[in-house]
């Protein structure tokens, strides 16, 4: 039996806050990138976020779900 921190629904959770983090990072970098007038590469990241945004919020509601199930 897995130990509480390190049940699925624990390790879910903790990939799907990385994934927020990555996806403030790579913004960022987005920024500095189109401030320096590389609006095209912009653009291509700008819609990689929007997948990123897209299955964060599926990510979410599925990890909540097994949390509500309890323990398997």
């Amino acid at each position: 039996m897995p130990t509480p921190e390190y049940s699925l629904p624990d390790v879910l959770e903790r990939m799907y806050r990385n994934q927020l983090a990555l996806e403030a990072a790579l913004m960022e970098l987005t920024l500095l990138v189109e401030s320096q007038g590389h609006t095209d590469v912009g653009d291509n990241v700008r819609t990689a976020l929007e997948t990123i945004g897209e299955n964060a919020g599926y990510i979410n509601q599925g990890f909540a779900r097994l949390k509500a199930q309890g323990p398997q």
